[in-house]
């Protein structure tokens, strides 16, 4: 593959519902440009950009594949990202790496609730940004409706360029809002030819729009259209170039990614309408020494490790050694590539803006900055969703609890929305996830490519015993044999101390000697050890209070080890008089959702045993606060994009612990029973 200067490239993310045909397009554009000789199918699994094994079984992305197009001595990166939201962190990755984007859609289905997360992520990033509506073969399409529904939703910066030409139900080609021409496809060819009857009033409803979205970018341009002055060619595409990468104009084309019509038409628009890496929000300097920005990481237990990096000024050459802004370490890059899907092509040198891979990179993990030990540049992380959806993990062969770990370790270095966590109280490893689907794939990764075999269940939730009431008690310990015997003698008196932050507070109350001082750091560490299993489950107890008395030694017989006993005899006893009780933590959330789910939520929260704290409007949705038992939502983040349709987020965080209702008490102590 060439090696192209910074002018000469551009850097485009296809975002989206699942679905919708961005892998379709991806393919269509690479074969277009005579990339390769072969059309790939998603049904058919051979596709440039899902390669990996999962996501040809489940035919849908699941991370972020790079397939650079060479078109009309331009090189266009394209990042086919997944659609489905459990795969977020790659379409946040991918992102980071773009300076434009394309937001893929059906024309059977119009907006759905993935163009509309596309387009906010947009809105976030400040991206310049293109829809483009594919199958427009399906029956029945509706490119008015479609094009009206854009602008309510997404208002006046809609702009579309084409109206769509049928011959009864076949997509022959398309009416040029601009030019005010007809085109024509054959084949792979775009003939231009006369407008069509019959469409005329088409043409002025999708010509209005682009001309209210052009006239909004320049105030002469404005005052020729409310006075019904004709607007050059000329000046629309001057417009449009400045309003898209303004992010003011959003054109619209269409076109049919299987049959390839109209691809020929969106390559040039992205060469001619979106910014090279210069001109972008971010821009990249050739000028300025080398910096690097790492935005992806894949592990392969085949192929190794490869670090996908964008270059954010200079250049980089192979063999050149950079420091690693993180770790203070000069790293190597012996080699450097261009990736297609999983194709490797070595090149000699990249160019500011263009987009590279590197393998095998001591200790450098995505988000990091490598740059010329001279320069002065660090680059901001990728802002990560933070995972919600959690699972115990428990490997199914004996012994294979490190090869486990291991594997986790690299899933985790590709994907950053994915972690995991030792549970030391409940000695489980945990892992962390957006979503159940996200967590399946792990699984079967882990059987497929790192053949460990593992099976996922709900994790053991870290509930709490306290006492509600005071009793006094008494704990002797007396054992006599052989010489030397054993004697210690408490009294104790529990009651809460009312911290449950605390598990315990000791004090001592002895008068006269009865246990001698020497004793009450031995009647302490008894009491230590104690409170690590309460009496009605085994759990950990908290917020008690423990006074020791009185009490009685031996001179000869009595030991540290002796009260110490006394003292755990004392506290079996007397816990379990003083109205024991199971504490289960609550955890505060915050959901964000559209009005009208509202209802649904609140009912879903009730269910859950949750109580409302409140209500925020924020924008266009309803931020619900409240509290809910943290046992109920492990695996909330799923059910409510499953009851939203994908529209709703939650977080949430350890608040407290709070005494558990009786029913909910007896299935915990029941649980432990079965389990012990």
């Amino acid at each position: 593959m060439n090696v192209y200067e910074t002018k000469k490239i551009r850097n485009i993310a296809l975002l989206g519902h699942g679905g919708c045909g961005k892998t379709t397009l991806t393919e269509a554009m690479l074969y277009t440009a005579g990339g390769k000789s072969r059309f790939g199918r998603v049904e058919n699994g051979n596709t440039s950009s899902d390669f990996d094994q999962e996501e040809i079984k489940r035919k849908i992305s699941i991370r972020t594949s790079l397939i650079p197009v060479e078109w009309k001595n331009h090189k266009i990166n394209v990042l086919d990202t997944p659609g489905y939201f459990d795969f977020v962190g790659n379409v946040k990755e991918a992102v980071s790496a773009c300076d434009a984007a394309i937001i893929v859609m059906k024309a059977s289905s119009g907006i759905e609730v993935g163009t509309e997360k596309a387009w906010e992520i947009c809105e976030e990033a400040k991206l310049p940004r293109m829809l483009y509506i594919t199958e427009m073969d399906a029956p029945n399409v509706d490119i008015e409706a479609i094009l009206d529904d854009c602008k309510a939703k997404f208002g006046s910066s809609i702009a579309p360029m084409q109206v769509p030409w049928y011959d009864g139900e076949k997509y022959i080609g398309y009416i040029h809002a601009v030019k005010m021409v007809a085109r024509r496809f054959e084949g792979d060819k775009v003939i231009e030819c006369d407008i069509p009857e019959g469409y005329e009033e088409k043409l002025e409803h999708v010509r209005t729009m682009i001309l209210e979205a052009v006239a909004e970018t320049d105030e002469d341009l404005m005052e020729k259209y409310f006075a019904e002055e004709e607007i050059t060619v000329e000046e629309i595409e001057k417009a449009l170039k400045v309003g898209v990468a303004a992010g003011d104009i959003v054109p619209v084309l269409c076109g049919n990614s299987v049959d390839r019509a109209g691809i020929r038409t969106l390559m040039d628009n992205i060469i001619r309408c979106f910014p090279s890496p210069d001109e972008a929000v971010e821009p990249c300097d050739m000028e300025n020494k080398t910096g690097l920005f790492i935005f992806k990481t894949m592990v392969d237990p085949f192929i190794g490790k490869f670090s996908l990096f964008k270059v954010r000024s200079g250049e980089v050459n192979r063999d050149d050694s950079l420091l690693n802004v993180r770790t203070g370490e000069v790293e190597k890059l012996s080699h450097i590539y261009v990736l297609q899907g999983k194709e490797q092509m070595e090149v000699e040198k990249l160019y500011a803006g263009d987009i590279g891979a590197v393998s095998k990179l001591r200790n450098t993990n995505t988000c990091d900055t490598l740059r010329d030990k001279d320069a002065n540049i660090e680059y901001e992380p990728i802002d990560f969703d933070k995972p919600y959806v959690q699972m115990a993990i428990f490997p199914l062969g004996k012994g294979d609890e490190e090869k486990m770990s291991l594997a986790l370790t690299k899933l985790m270095a590709e994907d950053k929305t994915f972690y995991t966590e030792y549970d030391k109280e409940t000695h489980e490893t945990v892992i962390y996830g957006i979503g159940e689907q996200q967590l399946d794939v792990v699984v079967n990764m882990l059987q497929d490519k790192f053949k460990v075999g593992v099976r996922l269940a709900p994790p053991t939730t870290r509930y709490r015993e306290t006492i509600k009431g005071k009793m006094q008690v008494r704990g002797k310990h007396k054992k006599q044999s052989g010489g030397h015997g054993q004697y210690g003698d408490v009294v104790m008196e529990f009651e809460p101390s009312g911290d449950l932050d605390m598990p315990y507070v000791f004090e001592e109350k002895i008068f006269g000697g009865s246990v001698p001082k020497q004793y009450f750091p031995a009647v302490e560490k008894g009491l230590e050890e104690c409170i690590h299993r309460g009496v009605l489950a085994g759990y950990p107890v908290v917020g008690l209070k423990a006074v020791l008395l009185d009490g009685s030694y031996h001179p000869v017989d009595s030991s540290e080890m002796a009260f110490k006993m006394a003292t755990t005899i004392a506290f079996k006893e007397g816990v379990v008089k003083a109205k024991p009780t199971i504490l289960e933590p609550i955890a505060h959330v915050e959901i964000s959702v559209p009005d009208e789910y509202t209802g649904d939520i609140m009912g879903d929260m009730k269910k859950r045993r949750g109580r409302l704290i409140g209500m925020e409007l924020q924008q266009r949705k309803q931020l619900i606060i409240a509290e809910v038992p943290m046992s109920e939502i492990y695996r909330y983040a799923t059910d409510l994009r499953s009851m939203t349709q994908g529209r709703g987020t939650v977080e949430y965080y350890f608040e407290r612990y709070e005494e558990a209702p009786s029913d909910v008490q007896q299935k915990v102590i029941d649980a432990r029973k079965e389990l012990a």
